[in-house]
């Protein structure tokens, strides 16, 4: 895997949501098993090592369980809106020059494509860096820090998207690898796809 710059002293959060509440999925699809895990589990993997501050942000007690076993910091929380999960996030970012958001429901995201979005933002420090596959821009995203009020004061039931839509100009793309990267799971069908595609690389 290639890593960010080493010796950078830039300081870079990640924000893992995990607050969604499944209804198409009829139960919690975040401990789903994929390929033997959970399925933020492949997330937690992806993100592991690349971030001076790491944590999930989730409305789940079974997904902060599996946090505090595996070592990574959880917010659990009951607050109903999308902007809330952004802001509690934000609150534990303090001192960061980026916070890269990660959904917990895209499990085949590469450690590679973290690692180039972080690179993007230490050559191009004023820009949003969002992945992309064949141009059409996805999530993760990395927001810099003059962009955190914003994303401390959204409008309810909003997320991130808002402040890259409103600073579009600002925004940069980097190339993931593979359209399972962004894919994320939304239903059991989303989850039958997604196995059947890991095990036909296996095969």
């Amino acid at each position: 895997m290639t890593h960010p710059a080493r010796g950078s002293q830039t300081k870079h959060g990640c924000i893992i949501m995990a607050s969604g509440t499944s209804t198409r999925f009829g139960a919690n699809k975040l401990i789903a098993e994929l390929g033997g895990m959970p399925l933020i589990q492949h997330v937690l993997r992806a993100t592991d090592g690349l971030y001076t501050r790491h944590v999930v942000v989730t409305r789940h007690p079974d997904v902060a369980r599996l946090c505090d076993k595996l070592g990574v910091e959880a917010v659990l929380h009951d607050e109903p809106l999308r902007n809330d999960t952004v802001r509690l996030g934000m609150e534990k970012m303090a001192d960061c020059d980026t916070v890269t958001f990660v959904q917990g429901d895209q499990p085949l995201v590469s450690a590679n494509s973290l690692a180039a979005l972080l690179r993007g933002a230490e050559s191009h420090p004023d820009c949003i860096w969002r992945a992309s596959f064949r141009g059409t821009p996805g999530a993760p995203v990395l927001f810099p820090a003059w962009t955190f009020n914003e994303l401390r004061s959204l409008p309810p039931g909003k997320g991130g998207g808002v402040v890259a839509k409103a600073h579009k100009e600002r925004v940069r793309t980097i190339e993931v690898s593979s359209k399972w990267e962004l894919f994320d799971v939304d239903t059991p069908d989303d989850l039958r796809i997604l196995q059947e595609h890991l095990a036909s690389e296996i095969e």
